[in-house]
């Protein structure tokens, strides 16, 4: 079966969750009192690309073509704000804002990694149902379509906007405004998403190194 769309979620998944181990043991020292930063800003940005990629996106696909599809959007949403607000806190907690100064940061990303697990397995669960419900060609452009929106995407958590519909697509053009000069502001550097690809146009190389070889038969 042709899985580009659960492939290239999962690689953005195994992606993301590098990026908030990096964070989490990035330690600062009195050398490089601020080392904490970078790394948890790349986690954050990445992280909230995807996540309003994947509303933009994936919410309007399992709405039209799963059979429980207006329960399952209201849940995506919600996990998807529950995700955000736990990066928000980090955030919060990051750069020192009063609410979020008290708390320990091992309550921070414990919290964090709960969340984050929670919309994974959810979004996998969701990929891998569009897979058993519509075409190969239809999965092939969500993929290709995520890809294009986390470009355009917010670059920080915006957990209390909404995520939904035409004011979800409307809140997300004003955030990315805002996101950007923001970052534009303050020098932040914001990773690319990871493309999507499709297997067969791998190398040999490219098969080996990744360890994922599928060649046709009569070449083995």
């Amino acid at each position: 079966m042709h899985d580009k769309l659960q492939r290239s979620i999962r690689a953005t998944h195994d992606v993301l969750d590098e990026r908030l181990s990096t964070a989490e043991f990035r330690r600062p020292s009195p050398a490089r009192p601020r080392d904490i930063f970078p790394a948890t800003d790349t986690f954050l940005a990445s992280a909230s690309r995807h996540l309003a990629a994947a509303n933009a996106v994936l919410v309007p696909a399992m709405a039209r073509h799963l059979p429980d599809g207006p329960e399952l959007t209201r849940t995506f949403s919600r996990t998807s704000r529950d995700l955000e607000q736990a990066m928000a806190q980090t955030k919060a907690k990051l750069y020192g804002e009063a609410h979020a100064i008290h708390r320990p940061w091992s309550e921070i990303w414990s919290d964090l990694h709960s969340r984050f697990n929670a919309f994974m397995e959810l979004e996998e669960r969701v990929a891998r149902a569009l897979v058993e419900n519509t075409s190969d060609a239809f999965c092939d452009d969500l993929a290709d379509r995520v890809y294009g929106a986390e470009l355009h995407s917010p670059t920080r958590p915006h957990p209390f906007v909404p995520h939904r519909g035409i004011p979800g697509r409307v809140a997300r053009r004003i955030c990315l405004g805002v996101d950007h000069f923001w970052d534009a502001t303050e020098g932040r550097m914001i990773p690319e998403p990871i493309k999507p690809h499709d297997r067969d146009h791998d190398g040999r190389l490219t098969q080996y190194l990744l360890a994922d070889p599928h060649l046709p038969e009569d070449d083995a």
